[in-house]
């Protein structure tokens, strides 16, 4: 019986956004531009914080761990989809289908852990300013991104062998640009109760608690700048939330707004037109977002930028 069913999973098809040959090119042009900005744009803001001591702050610690995760989230699912358009080939084998799997829920869950840490560093950094530096000292930053990084993967892992255990019929056509758990469980002959309650459970447990800590401590943080009597005080104040508030609103709202129309239309192809709001156009604008908002890595961007413009030409002789 298993020896019949291996030729039946061996691989499945990626249908994408679009059949017609037209516009594939078109897609391809776009999604490849975007990857290179969020990759390239990421890697400056890791280069700046890494190169530049005066970025060794803990709130910058993070930033470079999630510019870090975004580079790995689009890699996990663009390039494979890339290749299928150049190639013209929409299959993808049942192991690399698995594998891009895991690694999507992983930062994906890992992009929530931090956005969930920042947001703690942030009510720490304007509720209680005095005792900042004590504690959200070196070794507990390094602590919550650990931390972050094993409670991922586990659940990672337990929802991918979760999907190890199912059947699949003849029907492995997913109606999307890459290997989402909902869609693959979908396409099971066997019982999908567990795998159900098990993706429902870690959402709704790991949403939850992200969530209701970003809330908790925005509500803290609101709280303390209405005590603040100057205008001027509570515009710097709020000016250091500005940034990661904007990036909290964009991941939340794009991700939940994806699932909820999804499920309100019922429409697999639109869901994975919506999707690309939350996998490729958060990750892509992160940087924008931060280097618009915080002048010490705008400066260390500028300095990184001048340094590789007046090297290149002395590479090259021409100095």
């Amino acid at each position: 019986m298993e020896s019949r069913n291996k030729p039946r999973i061996s691989e499945f098809l990626l249908l994408g956004f679009s059949e017609e040959q037209g516009i594939k090119p078109l897609i391809f042009g776009l999604f490849l531009s975007m990857y290179l900005v969020t990759v390239f744009g990421n890697l400056l803001i890791i280069l700046a914080v890494s190169s530049d001591p005066h970025l060794h702050t803990p709130m910058n610690f993070f930033l470079f761990n999630l510019s870090f995760v975004d580079i790995c989230f689009t890699s996990t699912t663009i390039p494979k989809m890339l290749w299928n358009i150049q190639s013209q080939n929409k299959a993808i084998t049942y192991e690399g289908c698995i594998i891009q799997m895991y690694f999507f829920i992983l930062f994906v869950c890992l992009d929530d852990f931090l956005l969930t840490v920042m947001a703690y560093d942030r009510f720490v950094a304007i509720c209680h300013p005095l005792h900042y530096t004590v504690i959200m000292n070196s070794r507990l930053c390094g602590l919550l991104v650990l931390v972050s990084w094993v409670i991922s993967a586990l659940n990672s892992l337990l929802q991918s062998i979760m999907v190890l255990r199912l059947s699949f019929c003849t029907d492995l056509e997913i109606p999307h640009f890459f290997c989402e758990i909902n869609q693959m469980v979908q396409l099971a002959c066997s019982d999908t109760f567990f795998n159900d309650m098990l993706f429902y459970f870690a959402a709704g447990v790991f949403g939850f608690l992200t969530l209701t800590g970003i809330l908790y401590s925005y509500s803290k943080i609101v709280s303390s700048i209405r005590v603040i009597s100057s205008a001027q005080g509570k515009y710097k104040a709020f000016s250091t939330c500005a940034s990661h508030l904007s990036m909290v609103c964009l991941f939340y709202c794009t991700s939940l707004g994806v699932y909820l129309s999804s499920a309100a239309t019922h429409s697999l192809h639109s869901s994975a037109t919506a999707s690309v709001m939350y996998t490729v156009v958060t990750p892509m604008l992160n940087p924008f977002i931060y280097s618009l908002r915080n002048k010490d890595i705008k400066r260390a961007l500028e300095r990184i930028i001048e340094m590789a413009t007046t090297k290149g030409p002395t590479v090259l002789g021409l100095k």
